[in-house]
């Protein structure tokens, strides 16, 4: 029987600590391959690049950089590193810093896990949160437990695992949804050298909301957080009310 395929990419970039230890931790569980950007590329979200053509550049015999997004890894990976061989598990990270919350829609390391999932691919997205006692030995290993099962088990097409680690020893594991949080300072104002004005988007430190069943209440009380996350974000409740109210709206040959 063949190895497990997994195909492995970040966002902070192909010479974070991060991305070579999960790749050392999942080395036992299958064929290892590793797609990362060529620098750091956090916060850029689901963006594909479109505009200009993609070098792909060869570390070892299943290393490679992209002078592109992570979204970018995942699609060149799937599709022209592997050559033609799908692999059974992407997994992006380790991440340095949490991806929770309203940070899924901004993270990198979150997006290139969706890529997967769109290309009918199990994913994971494993990020580490910063703080005292910060390692990425826990993550590593919890990665590692993750991906196993996922192995296994599968996961139902189109949905992903969120994994956040909080930086001490976890007390253990919750399941949970995606918390809430807000910045104290959206956009601080500058002076560059030249005297004129720039401006400096997340400058201020997040404040979360405590709410039971959250992320960030997980990883608040000490235990690793992980969160399915689904592709299609159609709002269901809505979308009946709106069938049920439209009849009366007289649209028809609007």
């Amino acid at each position: 029987m063949a190895q497990p395929l997994l195909l492995l990419s970040n966002d902070d970039g192909y010479h974070s600590e991060g991305i070579h230890l999960l790749a050392d931790a999942l080395e036992s569980l299958g064929e290892v391959w590793v797609v990362a950007p060529d620098r750091e590329s956090s916060a850029v979200s689901h963006a594909l690049t479109l505009s200009r053509p993609l070098r792909l550049g060869q570390i070892t015999e299943r290393h490679f950089t992209v002078d592109g997004t992570p979204t970018d890894c995942v699609t060149l990976g799937v599709g022209q590193v592997l050559k033609g061989r799908a692999p059974d598990l992407v997994v992006s990270g380790i991440n340095f810093g949490a991806n929770m919350g309203d940070d899924v829609h901004y993270s990198g390391t979150v997006s290139a896990a969706f890529e997967a999932a769109i290309l009918g691919v199990p994913a994971i997205a494993v990020s580490q949160v910063v703080g005292k006692e910060f390692s990425y030995v826990h993550a590593g290993r919890f990665a590692r437990l993750i991906a196993s099962r996922v192995l296994e088990r599968g996961l139902p097409a189109g949905t992903l695992l969120n994994v956040n680690v909080p930086p001490r020893t976890p007390r253990g594991v919750r399941f949970t949804r995606l918390g809430k949080r807000v910045y104290t300072e959206g956009v601080i104002e500058d002076t560059d050298p030249r005297g004129r004005k720039c401006y400096w988007i997340g400058g201020g430190a997040p404040v979360w909301e405590d709410i039971p069943g959250t992320d960030f209440a997980a990883v608040g009380a000490g235990f690793i957080s992980v969160t399915p996350l689904q592709l299609d974000m159609t709002d269901r409740d809505q979308l009946a009310r709106l069938t049920e109210e439209a009849a009366g709206w007289g649209l028809e040959g609007a």
